[in-house]
């Protein structure tokens, strides 16, 4: 097992050495920031050249959301903190339940802060946390693996197939078959890092661009914004309370005053603040107005704004 898997690391593409990086250890401090943001900088069009495939999950992540499902990340090391880092960041930028989308990571809570590369290989806590999740036909789950190989996403891809779930895998090597328990991969391919190994530096950064990609996205379909405003987000602290007021001015064209009067009476929503003013209604109302429109303001503001 040991020499399979050697064999297997020799010829992945994240593992390979980086001919133009043959010197990091003799190289100035200029010198290797040169090296790893000439090598940053090729993450972006590889990311591009996925984008049909990134396409095709936001509809599956999107089809979730409406139908009372969730996003459901998985992963170990890096590709399970970005999993997590990226949930955690959906509700207070869309106003989201924290449930909607969700990160499971190996070696649990824990490994958030400290490295536990062990857990990597622990399929079967993988299979628990998708049963303890209770995943559905509703759900998509998608395993984040820069090598393509790593047990954990792949066992947690696994298991949520046996339950019905949808499934997407997003590695950073070239990949050959399709796994049969998975619907959708995202593949891009990056070449050697400046580290040889560390898929933290191009592989990290491609993942997290494309986990930005999906959920954004997804969010933007379901009507999370108003033009490119982040009109869901809620005014839970005092940037949030001040970016809010920033927002009601800037669309219904009130003053400071009144946008912070506005953001009281709609018990700090934003979005419903703007039916409020426009359609001249109280909270109840603009509530009902949204859930009639499922939640697309520009639906609503397009009968009423002059």
């Amino acid at each position: 097992m040991a020499r399979e898997l050697y064999d297997h690391l020799k010829v992945l593409t994240t593992e390979a050495i980086n001919p133009k990086t043959k010197r990091l250890d003799r190289m100035t401090p200029l010198q290797i920031l040169g090296a790893m943001n000439a090598e940053d900088r090729k993450v972006a069009g590889a990311v591009r050249k996925v984008l049909p495939e990134i396409a095709e999950a936001v509809a599956m992540v999107t089809e979730s959301f409406t139908t009372g499902g969730r996003l459901i990340y998985a992963g170990a090391g890096t590709s399970g903190r970005l999993g997590v880092l990226d949930a955690s960041e959906c509700p207070p930028t869309f106003g989201v339940s924290p449930k909607m989308v969700q990160g499971i990571i190996a070696g649990g809570r824990r490994a958030l802060v400290r490295s536990r590369e062990g857990v990597e290989d622990d399929r079967a806590s993988a299979q628990r946390a998708v049963d303890k999740l209770s995943v559905s036909a509703r759900d998509t789950v998608l395993g984040i693996a820069a090598s393509g190989r790593t047990p954990y996403p792949l066992a947690a891809l696994r298991r949520a197939r046996q339950r019905k779930g949808k499934t997407i895998l997003l590695v950073c090597n070239d990949l050959g078959a399709r796994p049969s328990y998975v619907d959708l991969v995202i593949n891009p391919v990056l070449g050697p890092e400046v580290l040889a190994g560390s898929t933290r530096l191009k592989a990290g950064t491609a993942c997290k661009m494309i986990l930005n990609l999906i959920t954004t996205t997804a969010m933007v379909q379901l009507g999370k914004c108003y033009g490119n405003l982040m009109v869901d987000l809620r005014a839970t602290s005092k940037k949030l309370i001040e970016r809010s007021k920033l927002i009601l001015v800037e669309i219904a064209g009130i003053s400071y005053q009144a946008a912070g009067r506005l953001l009281k009476r709609s018990r700090g929503e934003v979005k419903t603040a703007l039916v409020m003013h426009f359609c001249e209604v109280d909270y109840r109302e603009a509530k009902k107005t949204l859930a009639a429109t499922d939640g697309k303001l520009h639906r609503i503001l397009r009968l009423h704004r002059k």
